[in-house]
């Protein structure tokens, strides 16, 4: 992003640049410079030098230079927007032009800054005195020491109705503000206190703000877990816990460890696993995947053993191959034992042991694999049709540019030649050896199509998934519209159903037919697909005049999912009342109320 050059200036004046770098580098004076030790190499000898007088800073070991503004992006590894706003907050500079609209959003988002950071210093103050007795003796019983206690801004929601909602309104803090942060709850009475008797754990934002806060019941207190929902300055899904301090360690080697829960992010952190971050409760999302993509090379995922193959685990591992994996980055997973977390497994075997796990991780692609040729390997299928399907696994989980290396591994695994995998499609297909229908005479292999190799390669598509994908492509505003209603799940198709999804997912974005082929610039199957639906032959398919048309087709698609998830219900429920009657069991009104409407309902 660009800023004005006069606000950059700006906060260039505002910001001594000898007493910013001071407070992160002890300094002494030589002739006209500043000098310490480098903060972004290891050495013994002085050997970064800063210039007050010209406003730059250059460290003569690693030949690291440049503005107060580079300072902050190398020392906490952030974007250079990133770094620009953060010191423009510091120095009272406004980056950006302001509309009316935007100048209240942004002062309603630094009001509920000031109230989290109001809140947080409460919260710390209650930990270290009288009231945080027992959530002292609850830290200590998970080995986080003084320093961890401060490092992370751990403390403590007193077991009040009203303590905090005291301290803020004694700090001139809106209370009906301080209850769109999530801080307070507004009841009958008045507001009273969202957190009562909990141990409170700040997320903060990259840019240095208290966001949202997670706290755990210290007594027998339900939920255990209490965090923040979705506020003006936070969106859950998007942010991650403890990315502010894990950056500045990933910086040296590019890698972040991903787990489930703070309180385990802060353990691995204690151990000296400092570029820990953690999801936050949520399950793993693409936004989560494109922010740790900015600071890191490598990413570990690391799942508590009871969460390891299940739904949400398979879930990430597929968002972060797609977000963070097939951009040329690894992915490796790390499973924990069964019943382990990773709080708990440092404690039981040390630093020494989970370093060990990182060593044994999978890459995410293999992970991935490894289950699929185990099913594979216990059938009782041919070679020919296991190396088929073994083939089309890896055309379905595996980059293009990487087929022939999981080929290898594949091949290996199952005991079967790696050319049996490369011919399998080619030989599984007789289209490859019937005459070709062109000039009279000429016989030859006949020429497969984009839509058929998509189709050999990724399976079959149902008969809506080509008009569906016409459509949005022709008018992605509709994928706006019927992304909810039609979803990618439906498909079976995988390249279909993976351009259908993007489509979807960037539709905000998308105006026309251009925008759509924009979006898939980098991706020359998705790009071969959408030349062959731009140039379908017009008498092969329905065709739509306008809007209304393709709107009224994605109806009738709507309408027979209905109809086809009744009809399906409806078969269960008629299995499960047969089963019902036949071992004596009485139907619950409930179930049966269903049946009979599902039944008249299929009737019409």
């Amino acid at each position: 992003m660009k800023f004005d050059q006069g606000a950059i200036r700006e906060i260039h004046a505002r910001i001594d640049i000898a007493s910013f770098i001071g407070q992160y580098v002890p300094l002494k004076k030589r002739g006209n410079d500043l000098v310490g030790l480098c903060p972004f190499h290891g050495e013994k000898t002085p050997s970064f030098h800063v210039h007050p007088d010209r406003g730059f800073f250059k460290c003569f070991g690693c030949g690291v230079g440049g503005d107060v503004i580079t300072f902050i992006q190398k020392l906490e590894n952030l974007p250079f927007a990133d770094a620009a706003r953060m010191l423009a907050a510091k120095a009272g500079v406004e980056l950006e032009p302001e509309n009316p609209q935007t100048a209240r959003s942004r002062s309603e988002r630094e009001a509920i800054y000031e109230a989290n950071r109001i809140a947080t210093e409460f919260f710390e103050r209650a930990l270290a005195d009288a009231r945080g007795t027992a959530a002292r003796a609850y830290c200590e019983a998970r080995g986080f020491g003084a320093a961890t206690i401060e490092k992370f801004h751990i403390g403590y929601a007193p077991d009040s109705w009203d303590a905090l909602t005291l301290e803020l309104r004694s700090h001139g803090v809106d209370l009906d503000l301080a209850a769109k942060a999530g801080l307070v709850k507004e009841g009958q009475r008045g507001h009273y206190d969202f957190y009562r008797d909990r141990l409170m754990v700040p997320t903060y934002a990259t840019t240095g703000e208290a966001i949202a806060f997670g706290g755990r019941a210290i007594g027998g207190g339900e939920p255990k877990y209490l965090n923040t929902t979705t506020t003006p300055v936070y969106t859950k899904g998007r942010h991650l816990f403890a990315l502010n301090v894990a950056r500045r360690s990933a910086a040296s080697n590019r890698t972040l460890i991903v787990v489930e829960g703070y309180l385990d992010c802060i353990a691995l952190h204690q151990a000296g696993f400092e570029n820990a971050v953690a999801a936050l409760g949520t399950a793993f999302t693409a936004e989560q995947a494109t922010e740790l993509r900015k600071y890191a090379d490598n990413v570990f995922l690391c799942f508590d053993g009871d969460a390891a193959g299940s739904s949400a685990a398979t879930k990430a591992v597929d968002i972060a191959s797609k977000v963070i994996e097939h951009t040329g980055s690894s992915v490796r997973i790390v499973a924990l034992p069964q019943g382990e977390d990773p709080d708990s497994f440092v404690k039981a075997r040390g630093a020494a042991g989970f370093a060990r796990l990182l060593e044994l991780a999978k890459p995410a692609i293999e992970y991935k694999l490894d289950p699929e040729i185990d099913r594979l390997a216990a059938g009782f299928d041919s070679p020919s049709a296991v190396a088929r399907s073994a083939e089309a696994l890896i055309r379905e989980m595996t980059p293009r540019e990487e087929w022939d290396r999981w080929r290898v591994y594949v091949a290996g695994r199952l005991k079967v030649n790696v050319d049996d995998l490369r011919n399998s499609r080619f030989l599984a297909n007789s289209a490859n050896f019937a005459p070709r229908t062109g000039a009279p005479g000429v016989v030859g292999s006949r020429h497969v199509s984009v839509h058929g190799a998509a189709r050999g390669t990724q399976g079959e598509s149902a008969a809506f998934e080509r008009d569906v994908l016409e459509i949005v492509f022709e008018d992605p505003a509709l994928a706006r519209e019927f992304g909810d209603r039609i979803e990618p799940s439906r498909f079976r198709n995988t390249v279909f159903r993976e351009m259908y999804e993007r489509i979807v997912r960037s539709a905000d974005d998308l105006r026309d037919t251009a925008d759509v082929f924009s979006l898939f610039g980098q991706d020359d199957a998705a790009l071969e697909v959408l030349a062959q639906l731009g140039r379908r032959d017009r008498s092969s398919t329905v065709r739509y005049g306008d809007r209304e048309e393709r709107r009224g087709h994605l109806e009738r698609v709507v309408e027979r999912f209905a109809h086809e998830d009744a009809h399906r219900r409806y078969k269960e429920l008629d299995v499960r009342t047969n089963e019902m009657l036949t071992q004596g069991q009485p139907i619950p009104e409930e179930l049966w109320r269903e049946f009979e409407t599902l039944r008249a309902k299929l009737k019409r």
